[in-house]
């Protein structure tokens, strides 16, 4: 018991208070607990009582049963929804992820003894303050992730608390404990059993932290073995060469600073060198070069993604960046606005984001050079977009309707003229004039014509 207190939205503090009122016991806990001892907002609050689901749901006039095999109900008040759930004790874990069965108990002390960390087994409320077992506040002073109790058997009971120890690690800034950390390289295969979907989930928590550079920690304790075995055997990829002062892996944790944290642009960096290790050619002299990689890591990008369960749209993006990260056309508006066609202008910005921290993760060696030429890249881009250039068919001042109307019928010669036309106005932008494009289409479609 502690005489701390915490400021709890008003919804929180009445769904205690009437659980209070009908002869129930009823905390703050967990994640809430823990980042408002932070200092930050908690993004979710969640109670957890002695009172069963049916008396929960008796006692709320609206709930939804979100999870009431596991004791949880989830009550909306006011404007919010919180998940209320009964203390309980979980039974065996075969799958190293689910309890088999749980056993509900009149004990707060039994409840925060199954969680996986001290700092996230705190209960608060504002009558009997910091309910803190486990010395969770020294270890949140000392910034350490440590388990409840033995890791291991946290561990064994479900092996998704590997990588939410790591990420909790990079969320906050802290180090896992050294006990912690050994049962993670202990039991690293048992991730194995893990959904991934949820793998994704945390992996994603991970890269999209302050510190995204801890996913070495996944990779030193075993983890990356199993999840993703590309990255390890780009932990154990030199890249002797001019350009380099890292291994291909240690360059890709090291890029993954210099990007924000956003989702795409976080997974890109993660996997734009990830061809590197099967391109690999090592000269005469010594020097590795790595021809092709961007291609090779394209496809091996969109396999991971796959296999990691993400949707279609970050897949996409993150392998568009992937393909054309290592791409340099002159910097002339006509070669600009090839690129921008051949790219697709969706990959942009984020492509010169990609290619700075890409080039911030190198050498220090043609630094300056390799900065320049990204800032003119930017440069003819952005005079490009603002003009209004057309860089796609749809943005040609005449369509298929009016190729049709000059006599021609059929649909692949349609595209053909449209896509010949494109490749003229991007060359001279000038030309998207309506007139000129129909005299234009005028004599593609006299020459299709005449060939039929």
């Amino acid at each position: 018991m502690d005489n701390i207190q915490i400021n709890m939205p008003d919804d929180v503090k009445k769904i205690i208070s009437i659980l209070a009122e009908n002869g129930f016991e009823a905390y703050a806990v967990g994640g809430c607990v823990r980042d408002s001892l932070l200092g930050r907002n908690p993004d979710d609050w969640d109670v957890t009582t002695n009172a069963l689901p049916h008396q929960i749901k008796k006692i709320f006039m609206r709930t939804v049963d979100t999870g009431i095999k596991h004791g949880t109900v989830t009550v909306l008040f006011g404007n919010g929804a919180y998940e209320v759930t009964t203390y309980r004790i979980d039974g065996k874990y075969t799958d190293n992820r689910h309890p088999d069965d749980v056993t509900f108990t009149a004990s707060l002390e039994e409840d925060l003894k199954r969680r996986d960390f001290t700092i996230n087994a705190m209960a608060y409320n504002d009558e009997n303050g910091l309910i803190d077992i486990f010395g969770a506040r020294d270890d949140l002073l000392k910034k350490k992730i440590r388990c409840v109790g033995e890791a291991k058997e946290r561990f064994l009971e479900d092996a998704l608390r590997m990588m939410r120890a790591v990420r909790f690690a990079a969320q906050l800034g802290f180090d896992i404990d050294k006990d912690t950390y050994n049962a993670i390289s202990l039991l690293s295969k048992n991730i194995t059993n893990v959904s991934a979907e949820r793998i994704c989930s945390e992996l994603k928590k991970l890269l999209l932290s302050e510190n995204p550079q801890m996913i070495r920690l996944l990779y030193e304790s075993g983890i990356t073995a199993h999840i993703l075995p590309e990255f390890d055997i780009m932990m154990n990829t030199a890249q002797n060469n001019p350009h380099h002062i890292y291994s291909v892996g240690e360059h890709t944790i090291e890029s993954l600073r210099f990007v924000k944290a956003d989702v795409v642009l976080r997974f890109a960096m993660l996997l734009h060198d990830v061809g590197k290790p099967d391109t690999k050619k090592t000269d005469d002299k010594g020097m590795d070069h790595f021809c092709g990689h961007p291609m090779r890591g394209e496809k091996m990008a969109n396999n991971i993604m796959h296999r990691l369960k993400f949707d279609n749209i970050t897949r996409k993006a993150v392998c568009r960046l992937v393909r054309w990260h290592d791409d340099r056309p002159p910097l002339s508006e006509v070669s600009i606005r090839k690129a921008i066609f051949k790219i697709g202008v969706e990959a942009y910005p984020d492509l010169f984001a990609i290619k700075r921290a890409d080039m911030l993760a190198q050498s220090t060696k043609w630094r300056a050079e390799k900065e320049a030429y990204i800032d003119e890249y930017e440069a003819i881009y952005n005079r490009i977009i603002k003009r209004g250039d057309c860089l796609s068919i749809k943005e040609l001042k005449i369509n298929g309707t009016d190729i049709i109307n000059l006599g021609e019928t059929q649909g692949r010669h349609i595209g053909d003229i449209l896509s010949r036309i494109l490749e003229h106005v991007i060359t001279k932008p000038e030309d998207n004039n309506r007139e000129i494009l129909l005299d234009m289409a005028r004599k593609f479609v006299n020459v299709y014509n005449k060939n039929k």
